[in-house]
């Protein structure tokens, strides 16, 4: 490479990263002001506005969390075949953009459901493609700190959106306690328009890099490579410990009933939200870089520590004041382990395979969000409240054990 091409490469970083990182991090920034004004507070929707009960917003969740975990498999191993990462984020950013609006004429816990099917489904479509994008775009070097980067502008959409929901119930209804219909009814009117944004910056700025012919014959940390077989026995294992951590992470919809529960008002929840993903951001890039440099497993197992203590205490809480310290330590889990999770599975396959791989990540997470989510529902209405997390918490506790003894560190430094 000459040195004015070298120079031109350079200048071409954002962040010191591929334009990518950060132009899918705008896109999911966008994306997420969205579904957090949209979809959030959808567990209040259901109760507080369409009388429905905690196991219907179980089933919403996991229901419609199984549903686009069968596309991401699919979707992520198309990508690998294509090589068109790029089309396939389009096509479910702008499937999910088309089914938001009809949150307007839900009238049923059903109409609901159906809606979020249909996002879901678009995030199904794009999130295995968008996520092996990211893994092209970065060497292994900088790869958790890649994705701590796509994470943090994620979560930084989500803090807006839920900032702009705050101001709504403030405006319609500041010491209410249940969500009213005319504030909901203007997030979602809002909430469209970031959306389409998200959109129109994902087919505009995002190029399609491909899989770069000498990154897909690279042994990757702890790969096996391609012809020797698709995956490594480590990255099967990983798949199975996190099948088992997820039987016990429920959707995150009870946490917003648990503070309800605790006689925590609607403003009260949507700044509690806020505080998490606020958390969330400040701990997503470190956590990323921190990876690059001891290792994925470390920085998992103490986060997934962390969700068993935070569950833990979602149980026992008996005070509003408690709920805010929970919802914060709660995004610290978050930016702890999602970015580094994900860069965790580009460590352990190879290049040429990472659509699939993100695929069957997705799959096996999304497709046990439904047993857990329709339990939790179960065990909150015919045991209590608590119970739900008590559980939760368990397994996450033995998944944590699971990794930090099955889960062997690989002899090749991860960065």
């Amino acid at each position: 490479m000459s040195d004015q091409a070298a120079v031109a490469v350079k200048q071409k970083k954002i962040w010191g990263m591929h334009p990518n990182v950060f132009f899918l991090g705008v896109v999911s920034l966008l994306t997420d002001v969205s579904s957090e004004m949209i979809f959030t507070l959808v567990p209040l929707v259901v109760i507080d506005v369409l009388s429905g009960s905690a196991l219907d917003v179980g089933v919403i969740g996991g229901l419609s969390e199984s549903f686009d975990a069968i596309f991401r498999i699919f979707s992520g191993r198309i990508s690998d075949r294509i090589k068109k990462r790029k089309l396939l984020a389009v096509i479910g950013y702008g499937f999910s953009t088309v089914c938001k609006p009809f949150m307007l004429l839900a009238n049923v816990w059903g109409g609901v459901l159906a809606v979020r099917f249909g996002d879901r489904l678009g995030k199904g479509v794009r999130t295995s493609p968008r996520d092996a994008l990211i893994a092209d775009s970065v060497g292994v070097e900088k790869r958790g700190k890649g994705f701590g980067i796509h994470r943090a502008m994620d979560t930084a959409g989500a803090v807006i959106g839920l900032a702009a929901a705050a101001i709504i119930i403030y405006t319609l209804q500041p010491h209410g306690f249940y969500l009213s219909k005319d504030a909901y009814r203007w997030m979602v009117i809002i909430g469209i328009i970031p959306d389409v944004l998200a959109v129109l910056v994902l087919v505009t700025l995002v190029t399609e890099k491909g899989l770069n012919k000498s990154d897909t014959t690279k042994a990757t940390a702890g790969a096996v490579p391609a012809k020797a077989t698709p995956f490594s026995n480590r990255f099967k294992l990983y798949l199975l410990i996190m099948a088992f951590f997820t039987l016990g992470n429920s959707s995150d919809f009870f946490i917003i009933l648990r503070a309800q529960n605790l006689n925590t008002d609607v403003l009260g929840i949507t700044l509690m939200l806020v505080v998490f993903n606020l958390t969330y951001v400040a701990t997503s890039v470190p956590a990323g870089s921190l990876s690059d440099k001891i290792g994925r497993k470390k920085l998992i197992t103490i986060g997934w520590t962390i969700y068993a203590l935070v569950y833990l205490g979602f149980a026992l809480a008996d005070s509003v004041w408690a709920m805010w310290v929970l919802f914060a330590c709660y995004g610290i889990y978050y930016g702890i382990v999602e970015g580094v999770a994900r860069a965790f599975v580009a460590d352990l396959v190879p290049a040429e395979r990472r659509g699939t791989a993100y695929g069957y990540y997705h799959g096996v997470v999304g497709l046990l969000l439904l047993p857990a989510s329709v339990l939790a529902g179960w065990l909150w209405e015919t045991v209590s409240p608590a119970t739900p997390f008590y559980f939760g918490a368990g397994l996450a506790f033995v998944a944590m054990l699971g990794l930090l003894f099955l889960m062997k560190e690989s002899k090749e430094k991860t960065a």
